[in-house]
């Protein structure tokens, strides 16, 4: 088995990956820095959580160790697609070159112009940065980059998902065509291969795994999901979740549980509190100061459940995480290499378990075809919800005999009123004449003459 003693690394190098405890390259470091060390450039593709940020942090070291940076002139530049990512690499820039008198900076959003500016004019052996605050800094005219000698693309695919790729070409445009390049990405999507071929010059390809795989110390299951209605689908889908966690016990030390939107990350983190579940969210909405909190309680033991979006998905280096749950699917199938590949990572088991609703089933397939597997279907940990019975008309009394057809009762014939000939009153029954005879009496016939003798 290969060691690091076996890469001609700097004997500084060595003594830290020594005090680090790693003896043995993983697979992608023992492939890349050999080729890296000769100064050639380096397409790396591995899965996340396979040792890819040593693979160029340690030769770049060993490379950058004879030499003096100027004012403005970094010597290196280590391009990431996130804060936490850029952040990562610093961390193990940091361990690895203590004994060296190598500087960095780390140019990333939500920290101060003025105080990276400072760093930047002392001059710096290696830069890292986010592709947005790099462009930021050289169109203020506070950065040159024509004396990069190593240059290194990380996460190249999530660069190509969050719209970075239009950066990275001007980037790359504004460093000297003599540099050397190291591309690692966990896939290789067309438009990645493009660049790659434009930018790199004859690289050693390392692919210690076929793209977009995932590790198989990591047990995945998925739960199809159905909500009792849609109104009550996402309490009861938060619901699940903490079953889930529940059906695990103590397996689950803790968990990245992963939202697709950034409102459901704030949802589910305060629900998970609600029930005293130890949680607490981490989005790009967030200032860093609290991102970075977040993350050190995370690691520090002090918080059991981080609740993320596709923020923290790539490139956290946390190697103690039990399980990650995937509350969504994810949209695009490639995180959910990234998002799973959380746990498990460094020759660690993991677990990782996922939740579909009816609505994200086109992206479960998605991600199956791309992983190449079929995700294990799980039983649902909550009972069944109880059917309400269904509301039935009244009914007659059955005692009571409803008549038939033809014993219905008729309507009595009655003598219909005699109609008047006049316009006036046509329709209205004559009154009838009361307290007289059939014939008038005698004395009405009578004259007033004939009265008066009377």
């Amino acid at each position: 088995m290969t060691k690091f003693t076996d890469l001609n690394l700097d004997p500084k190098v060595l003594k830290a990956v020594a005090e680090t405890g790693y003896e043995s390259p993983t697979p992608i470091q023992a492939g890349a820095i050999p080729p890296a060390l000769e100064g050639k450039d380096v397409l790396g593709i591995a899965q996340t959580g396979t040792g890819k940020t040593a693979s160029f942090t340690l030769p770049m070291i060993t490379l950058l160790g004879r030499g003096r940076a100027r004012a403005r002139m970094p010597r290196s530049l280590v391009l990431a697609p996130t804060r936490e990512l850029a952040a990562q690499v610093a961390e193990n820039f940091d361990t690895y070159a203590k004994y060296t008198k190598l500087s960095k900076a780390l140019l990333i959003g939500g920290t101060s112009f003025k105080d990276q500016d400072k760093i930047i004019d002392k001059g710096v052996d290696v830069l890292i940065a986010t592709p947005g605050r790099l462009l930021d800094h050289l169109e203020r005219g506070k950065l040159i980059l024509t004396d990069v000698k190593v240059m290194v693309v990380d996460e190249a695919d999530r660069m190509l998902d969050m719209g970075f790729i239009p950066d990275i070409e001007e980037i790359f445009k504004r460093t000297p065509f003599t540099r050397q390049t190291l591309f690692f990405s966990a896939t290789m999507a067309p438009e990645i291969e493009r660049i790659t071929n434009t930018f790199l010059s004859a690289p050693a390809k390392i692919e210690v795994a076929r793209a977009a795989t995932t590790n198989d110390n990591i047990k995945q299951g998925v739960v199809i999901f159905k909500g009792s209605d849609k109104r009550k689908e996402p309490s009861e889908k938060r619901a699940l979740l903490r079953a889930l966690i529940d059906a695990e016990g103590e397996a689950c030390t803790n968990a990245i549980i992963f939202c697709n939107r950034k409102s459901d990350v704030d949802i589910v983190a305060k629900s998970l509190n609600k029930y005293g579940y130890n949680a607490a969210p981490i989005h790009g909405d967030l200032d860093q100061s609290h991102r970075t909190r977040t993350l050190d309680k995370f690691r520090d033991d002090e918080l059991r459940f981080l609740v993320a979006s596709d923020v923290a998905a790539r490139g956290l280096d946390i190697p103690m995480v039990s399980h990650v749950f995937n509350f969504d699917v994810p949209s695009h199938a490639e995180d959910y290499v990234h998002r799973i590949g959380r746990t498990g990572r460094a020759g660690r088991t993991g677990t990782a378990i996922m939740i579909c609703i009816p609505r994200d089933e086109k992206n479960l397939e998605d991600v199956e075809r791309l992983v190449k597997q079929d995700i294990p279907r799980l039983d649902n940990p909550m009972p069944a919800p109880e059917e309400k019975p269904k509301r039935e008309r009244r009914k007659k009394d059955d005692t009571a005999e409803a008549p038939t057809p033809d014993e219905k009762p008729k309507r009595e014939d009655k003598p219909k009123p005699e109609r008047s000939r006049g316009g006036r009153g046509r329709g209205r029954q004559e009154p009838e004449v009361v307290g007289m005879g059939d014939e008038p009496p005698a004395f009405i016939a009578m004259s007033f003459a004939e009265r008066a003798k009377v």
